[in-house]
């Protein structure tokens, strides 16, 4: 597998042949059994890899076209003037693009990490494993419109200077702490009610 991805160029296949490595591995030490027992982390190394390129663009455009056209409409039920053209949104004095960083898919595979590891760790039902793993998409894809939501108003009203460098940064790492804090919210619901 690695010899053909280095032939081919193809980094998504030669960096997955270390699982399978690890995997053979683990089967040829130490037999099935424990393959069984680890197959859950060797699983979740996976997440590790980066999605390949024609898989990032082919989800990353559609989701960056969802997130602008869902946040203009809340801006629009706001009272914020803004219009939208594409994957533009142009205010009165600033017009701000969402690019492929905003459409939230690094965000989601990062939730999605921190996520499972939090289940495989914290979670004992199965049925709230599958439960939280499953509320990780949409609590990812809310908390990019809030930050997109939340970056267009404050570009309106501060400029462009919101929308890029330090406030850009930390206002995606408080989002992604609420994102986790409402995953961990989720559990204790369950886990209380159900």
């Amino acid at each position: 597998m690695l010899l053909f991805g280095w032939l081919a160029s193809e980094y998504f296949t030669q960096r997955f042949s270390l699982i399978i490595v690890l995997s053979g591995c683990i089967i040829y030490w130490y037999g099935w059994p424990i393959m069984a027992l680890l197959a859950g982390p060797v699983a979740y190394l996976i997440l590790m890899i980066p999605i390949p390129s024609i898989l990032y663009d082919s989800v990353a455009f559609p989701l960056k076209l969802f997130v602008t056209k869902v946040s203009v409409a809340i801006m629009k039920a706001l009272g914020i003037l803004v219009v939208r053209e594409g994957n533009i949104m142009a205010f009165p004095n600033i017009t701000l693009e969402v690019v492929d960083a905003c459409s939230g898919l690094r965000s989601l595979m990062s939730l999605l990490a921190v996520g499972l590891a939090y289940t495989m760790l914290f979670v004992p039902s199965m049925r709230h494993k599958y439960c939280i793993a499953f509320l990780i998409f949409p609590i990812a894809i809310m908390a990019n419109l809030v930050r997109v939501i939340g970056t267009g108003i404050l570009s309106q009203y501060f400029g462009a200077a919101a929308a890029e460098g330090f406030f850009h940064e930390f206002a995606g790492l408080v989002i992604f702490m609420t994102s986790l804090l409402l995953l961990v919210t989720a559990h204790r619901l369950l886990a209380r009610y159900f």
